[in-house]
């Protein structure tokens, strides 16, 4: 084994990447951005919650009794589910080319789900290795978190969608970070862009009077959220939130309770 490469920071994708440098000599092959993230992340351990995630979830409109119930556990630490990290990497980047046995592969770079995550398209065939930029069935999760509470990965996904639908073709056979392998990647970009454009509409709708992201899962999910999904659920809201805020569809202020409260102009 001489090169593990990552196509982004999430511990599902990383996690083994430092054991498999410690015990077979591999280099790590990943992208600036997600070498930094996981970097940062295995090196910041908290013991107790930061200050700044607790009034993220309160200004997120996390329910009480799910803010109380995080409050009395151990905060989730990236270093708890992922080997350390090396100390140095090898960068790949936008355009460049890489071969991995008998196929030449061009890097292209995604956004919205993780920062700069890497996509490889291959020059020789139809496949592609769509990490958790393109996966089918669902849509990845495009979250806001308190590193980061202005972002907004809504946009950066439509954008990265927009660029990838206009290279696809109904004979890529694409190779996703999660679910079954799959076709009709042309179908399949247009079904990632209009979900996430109907479910803005959904949202600019529900907030016909001031609402937190935490009221309003039911037009972004149409479903019940359990226990095991509010997070998720949560980090998603205010990034859908965010964007409307940003392209100037909604207005924001500080409700009573310390929540960001939207409301439709």
């Amino acid at each position: 084994m001489t090169r593990v490469l990552v196509t982004h920071h999430h511990p599902d994708h990383m996690g083994n990447a430092g054991w498999f440098i410690k015990h077979h000599g591999a280099a790590l092959w990943t992208t600036r951005t997600a070498w930094l993230f996981s970097r940062m992340l295995t090196l910041d351990v908290q013991a107790e919650w930061p200050a700044e995630t607790i009034e993220f979830y309160r200004r997120s409109g996390m329910a009480d009794d799910v803010l109380q119930g995080r409050l009395a556990e151990r905060p989730f630490n990236f270093a708890d589910v992922v080997h350390p990290m090396p100390l140095g990497f090898h960068r790949i980047k936008e355009g460049d080319e890489i071969t991995i046995g008998a196929r030449r592969w061009r890097v292209l770079i995604g956004n919205g789900h993780a920062p700069e995550h890497a996509t490889l398209w291959s020059l020789d065939d139809n496949i592609v290795i769509a990490g958790d930029q393109i996966i089918p069935g669902i849509s990845s999760n495009l979250g806001v978190y308190a590193t980061e509470p202005e972002a907004d990965p809504v946009q950066d996904w439509l954008t990265s969608c927009e660029r990838f639908a206009a290279i696809a073709s109904d004979d890529h056979f694409v190779l996703p970070g999660h679910k079954l392998p799959f076709t009709g990647l042309p179908d399949r970009m247009r079904q990632l862009i209009d979900n996430h454009h109907s479910a803005l509409v959904r949202l600019l709708d529900h907030l016909d009077s001031p609402k937190s992201a935490g009221e309003c899962f039911q037009p972004l999910f149409k479903r019940k959220i359990g226990a095991g999904e509010y997070g998720l659920a949560l980090v998603e809201a205010v990034g859908h939130l965010n964007h409307l805020h940003q392209i100037g569809k909604v207005t924001r202020h500080m409700g009573d309770n310390g929540a960001l409260l939207f409301q439709r102009i």
